[in-house]
């Protein structure tokens, strides 16, 4: 299972609005986890089994609450069985394409 998120606070009483503290603590635990991950400026994506994956998601929401009253969680799953490595394996098989198509 492939799992894009992003999770930040809010009511964090700082005037600038800046969350990098918070997501930070975060992506900490998901790069602790040993999971296939990877972060951009705007999700975080993680790879392995439902309940690690989650287990993962969990603890690094709480992990930003302790930034603010409310804490915001959008998330996004490819959930296919049977199938791993696929962190990598999708945006390699995306790239092929574009490859194949600009070669004719």
């Amino acid at each position: 299972m492939l799992v894009a998120f992003s999770v930040a606070p809010s009511g964090t009483g700082r005037s600038d609005g800046s969350v990098h503290d918070a997501v930070a603590a975060a992506v900490r635990i998901v790069r602790e986890s040993g999971l296939p991950n990877r972060t951009t400026s705007m999700f975080t994506e993680l790879e392995g089994e439902w309940d690690e994956v989650f287990d993962v998601v969990r603890r690094a929401t709480e992990a930003v609450g302790a930034y603010g009253s409310r804490v915001s969680l959008v998330l996004k799953a490819d959930i296919r069985p049977g199938y791993s490595g696929e962190l990598d394996a999708k945006v390699e098989r995306l790239e092929a394409a574009i490859d194949d198509e600009a070669t004719g």
